[in-house]
């Protein structure tokens, strides 16, 4: 059983925090072999969608106000444990991070900047590309929209 988790940064147990932290580097930096510096400072701005299986983390998202990264609202360094992936894990993190955008910041239009291999992950969930594709940290990436 899987459970769904929104919280403010501060709400964060800091073992939650470290168990995210831990997701986000052994996914981005290791996995895929990309340096870069995911503690950023915009954690603390942020509301954290997290899903918990037992007592592991194995999916988040991180979700900014419009203005606080984009000029819209939007969903980031999503990322589901890789022992956890292609069972629906992904679209159910997806679509709370979504309602949650709805909920708290009361917006519809959501923009992510979404890996290319995703596209079609994020197709499914009404996300639309925008403009051609870019590298960011090494990595194509592509600016996608839902409305």
């Amino acid at each position: 059983m899987s459970s769904i988790f929104i919280q403010k940064f501060e709400e964060l147990s800091k073992s939650d925090l470290y168990a995210i932290l831990r997701l986000r580097s052994e996914v981005f930096i290791v996995e895929q072999d990309c340096v870069y510096q995911d503690v950023d400072n915009k954690d603390q701005i942020s509301l954290h969608v997290f899903l918990k299986k037992g007592k592991a983390i194995i999916g988040y998202t991180r979700l900014f106000r419009p203005g606080d990264y984009f000029e819209e609202a939007s969903i980031g360094r999503v990322v589901v444990s890789k022992k956890y992936r292609n069972k629906d894990y992904g679209k159910q993190l997806m679509n709370a991070s979504i309602l949650a955008v709805y909920k708290f910041f009361n917006q519809k239009k959501i923009k992510i900047s979404a890996q290319c291999y995703l596209k079609n992950f994020y197709n499914d969930l009404g996300f639309l590309e925008q403009g051609e594709s870019y590298l960011e940290d090494g990595i194509p990436h592509i600016t996608m929209i839902k409305n």
